[in-house]
């Protein structure tokens, strides 16, 4: 029968009929000759890269009957190559293969997977990642021991040590969906990947875009890893020390991006989870005096009464709320900072910018809730409404958080939900109204507001609340290019610095 079964495999040199017939029954008698498995499969892959698509797709299907004891990983590694298929039947045949011999063995697939990701051409690895990244999550726990959890952290660990911003994302979704990554101490290993990723022990450069969106990509992923057992310290002491000195010389490719606010929105994201903090008195000054560049003295008189609306200072509501939430979490663990660390000067001096935008809120408040009296549902989703939802979140927590500072001595009790943020309870259509607004495309500037009232009400935040109420959509930013050695773009001598 041996010689029968050679015929067949040379049936692959034959014409279109004989080659039919080859993908069909090369597999079908494969586990008969082990003898001849390398020849077989070799055959089988021939026909895998025929120029015939129907021969092709015959033989991608037949491939997961070659993944037997050892032959599996080298299946594996052959199915991941063919996923740079760019015909859409093959590409679907060679996930379904991926996935059936998953079945039989996913550490030996993984190999197969991973050692393409390590070593393999730039589309294979490409879409290797984003298998593992879109199907993992699917498989059945009977699949995904804690075994094949276990190996699959280890081997991307391998993978994170040169990845692009993209990749690196894809990395964090496939780690964080694992089960045993969802307990404390995995979250933990998790913030320490990710930490090690943003590289927080190098110099910060404001002015290198590089290293600009390396590190917000990184504590993006971060950010929903924190918890009361898991803390942000780490990136909320780097924040401080390296990054609002330097915040007006921020820079991003991004287009249309805040930088700056997108900073100090993560920055009050993560002071919630702070564990203690190393220099905390120094970085809470530091908070602090960010805080006094974005809380204006109130205005010298104004002698010519026309224009002395154009004279008030622009209050910018958005970076405020993030600024006065930041310094009220880091405040709580120092509570006497504004009591015994500042001079009564330097208090008397805060307590008069607080009461004069506390002042401004007041008008703000008024107005915005005169504005949504009454709106309910339908209406409350049209753009203006929209921003004018979020600005009153926004006045409302900078309000509440001033009323506390006012407290003699300063009090750190009260709790806001951020704007950006889902509230818990909260009116079913305000509710959905605000979440309407956090959508992953990138918002709209209002700053053409048709009202006359309504643009007086937005102009001075500018930019500030008004075009950035989304939340951001944390994987949908560029690769990371440049020569920046750690991967973030050049890759040895192959970059992989793609973008989108």
């Amino acid at each position: 029968h041996k010689d029968a079964y050679q015929v067949i495999l040379d049936g692959v040199k034959g014409g279109a009929k004989e080659k039919r017939l080859a993908a069909q029954f090369i597999p079908k008698f494969f586990k008969h000759f082990p003898e001849l498995a390398d020849s077989a499969i070799n055959a089988q892959l021939d026909l895998c890269e025929d120029e015939d698509v129907s021969i092709r797709r015959q033989a991608i299907k037949e491939l997961p009957q070659f993944a037997t004891g050892d032959n599996l990983p080298r299946v594996a590694d052959i199915l991941t190559q063919l996923l740079q298929s760019d015909d859409s039947a093959e590409f679907n045949l060679v996930n379904n293969a991926l996935l059936s011999i998953f079945k039989m063995d996913a550490k030996g697939t993984l190999g197969g997977l991973f050692s393409q990701i390590l070593q393999g051409e730039d589309i294979v690895r490409e879409r290797a990642i984003k298998f593992l990244s879109t199907k993992l999550k699917t498989l059945p726990e009977e699949v995904m021991t804690k075994e094949v959890e276990e190996f699959i952290l280890t081997e991307s660990k391998k993978v994170l040590e040169d990845v692009t911003g993209e990749e690196f994302v894809l990395f964090m979704k496939i780690l964080s969906g694992l089960k045993s990554l969802q307990t404390v101490s995995g979250r933990q290993q998790l913030v320490e990947l990710v930490a090690e990723q943003a590289d927080l022990e190098q110099t910060f450069n404001p002015s290198d875009t590089d290293c600009v969106d390396r590190l917000l990509q990184c504590t993006r992923q971060a950010v929903p890893l924190f918890s009361k057992n898991v803390h942000s310290t780490k990136f909320v002491t780097y924040f401080c020390e390296h990054v609002l000195p330097n915040l007006s010389s921020l820079t991003t490719l991004v287009e249309g991006l805040d930088i700056q606010l997108e900073v100090l929105k993560l920055l009050a994201e993560m002071s919630s989870f702070c564990g203690d903090m190393e220099k905390l008195e120094s970085n809470l000054k530091k908070l602090f005096d960010k805080l006094l560049e974005y809380m204006p003295l109130p205005p010298e008189e104004a002698e010519n009464g026309e224009n002395a609306g154009n004279e008030e200072p622009k209050l910018q509501f958005s970076y405020v709320e993030c600024l006065l939430y930041s310094f009220h979490q880091l405040g709580r663990k120092l509570p006497d900072f504004l009591t015994a660390k500042l001079n009564a000067e330097k208090l008397k001096d805060f307590k008069i910018r607080l009461q004069y935008f506390a002042r401004g809120l007041q008008v703000y408040i008024r107005q915005l809730r005169l504005a949504l009296q009454g709106k309910t549902g339908e209406a409350l989703k049209t753009e203006e409404n929209k921003i004018k939802v979020v600005a009153l979140k926004i006045t409302n927590n900078i309000n509440v958080l001033i009323k506390d500072l006012f407290h003699i001595p300063p009090s750190y009790k009260s709790t806001v939900t951020l704007s950006w943020k889902p509230v818990q309870k909260a009116d079913a259509s305000q509710k959905r109204a605000s979440e309407d607004t956090t959508s992953s495309s990138p918002p709209k500037k209002a700053s053409a507001g048709p009202k006359r009232d309504a643009r007086q009400i937005y102009n001075p935040p500018s930019g500030k609340y008004s075009s950035n109420l989304g939340s951001f959509s944390y994987e949908q930013r560029g690769g990371f290019r440049g020569g920046r050695g750690r991967g973030w773009g050049g890759r040895g001598n192959r970059s992989r610095g793609r973008i989108y």
